[in-house]
């Protein structure tokens, strides 16, 4: 029974391994992963047989990475739009809490709330705290913040 180390579940990349351990590919091609002038890759294709490349299968692989390439730029565009929509979600909500503080802060102690921006912020830098975590405890009174009236 001939064993092929290259299956094993410590082989990193079976297919080099077995390029590597059946002798070099006779033949290699490379065809661009891209979409218009953007490249996000490369799909290699491996022959073990010498002689060409079958004209058809070439063909038929350059249109398989096409459709990798839109999904690839799909899928990438999906993510960058997420990561967006979370880093929006989270400006607004630490604004709005910020807000309210600042309304809290200005009734509690009778000032405007620009004065009551100016003490929040004022507070959060001099305890190097995120100023919506400041807003966010003095609006539930979840800590004591000495000089903010909590």
């Amino acid at each position: 029974m001939r064993t092929r180390p290259w299956l094993s579940a410590g082989a990193p990349l079976p297919l080099l391994a077995a390029l590597r351990h059946g002798g070099p590919p006779q033949r290699l091609r490379g065809l661009p992963v891209r979409l218009r002038d953007e490249t996000v890759g490369a799909l290699n294709l491996f022959r073990t047989a010498p002689g060409p490349f079958d004209p058809l299968a070439t063909h038929i692989a350059q249109a398989l990475a096409d459709v990798a390439t839109i999904s690839l730029l799909q899928q990438r565009t999906a993510h960058r739009s997420t990561v967006l929509n979370e880093q929006l979600q989270t400006a607004l909500n630490s604004r709005v809490l910020i807000e309210q503080a600042k309304g809290k802060l200005a009734e509690r102690q009778g000032i405007d709330m620009e004065r009551a921006f100016s003490a929040l912020r004022g507070y959060a830098r001099a305890h190097n705290r995120r100023l919506a975590d400041v807003a966010r405890a003095f609006i539930d009174d979840s800590e004591p913040l000495p000089g903010l009236g909590s």
